[in-house]
This record gives C-alpha cells, structure tokens and sequence, in this order.
C-alpha cells in the first residue's frame, strides 16, 4: 500500500533585474524547488510580492520579449506623465499599470513530479520598475508525496 500525504512548501527565488521591462526566465529555479521538495502532483504557484513586477508564462524567445516590450510601451508608456508621480515624486506610474495588467503570479499543476508547462512555454519574471532592482520571488507547492 503506497502512502500519500499532503504538503505544502515555500520556497523563494533571487532575481537580480535591469528594470525597464526586463524579463527573465526562472523555469529552471523553478523546476529545482520542485524535484528538491519531491512532490508528485500538485500545484506551484510563483508569485512578486511587489507592486512594479509579474509573474506569467510565454515562449522565452529573444523576439517575442522585444514583442512584449513593445506592446507594452503602446499600452503604458514610459515617458507619460502619470498622477502617481505627484504621489511618491518617482517616475515608475508605467511598472505599476504594466504590472497590474500583467498580474502578479502564475499557477502550474505538475504532475508525476513535472511542471505540466507546454513545449515552448517558461516561467517569467517581468521588472517593469525604472532601475536595476534585487527582487525575491515567493514558491509555494501544494501537493502530495509518496511515501
């Protein structure tokens, strides 16, 4: 008789960033905390706790990241004055809106101890800040281990 027991496990995840809609992958990181906590079917999900970045999956590729960059520019652009600057006195109104549409976090099942990700998809962490920032990323598995 196999036995299972539910767990849940946080992890997190240094990202050292550029700013400016820097994006950057942490499949593998998270694929690490995942095979480490040997979990076999569950749930991760990988969330910013911060207000100017996210968290959401794409295919990693150079063109689709200038894509994204340049989608985003048309829809919150940088160089817009934006009301929350009277607020804080910064210039960061764009990260905000570019982070709010983004959202904060992703979930992905795994399954068998694999994230259930598609063939060209990542794991990405999106800074939209206006200057290099040391982010901490929080992982949280919900799931089962064999016993």
């Amino acid at each position: 008789m196999t036995l299972t027991r539910s767990m849940v496990v946080t992890k997190y995840i240094s990202v050292n960033t550029r700013g400016d809609t820097d994006v950057v992958d942490v499949t593998d990181e998270c694929r690490d905390i995942l095979r480490s906590a040997g979990l076999q079917n569950g749930t991760m999900t990988v969330f910013n706790p911060g207000s100017t970045g996210s968290v959401t999956t794409i295919e990693y590729e150079p063109n689709l990241v200038k894509d994204i960059k340049e989608a985003l520019e048309i829809i919150a652009p940088r160089d817009k004055t934006y009301a929350h600057g009277q607020t804080w006195h910064d210039d960061n109104g764009s990260a905000h809106i570019r982070a709010t549409l983004m959202g904060p976090s992703v979930s992905v099942p795994f399954v068998a101890g694999d994230l259930t990700l598609g063939t060209w998809q990542q794991i990405v962490f999106c800074d939209f800040d206006t200057r290099p920032r040391k982010r901490r990323l929080v992982v949280q598995l919900i799931g089962e281990k064999t016993q």
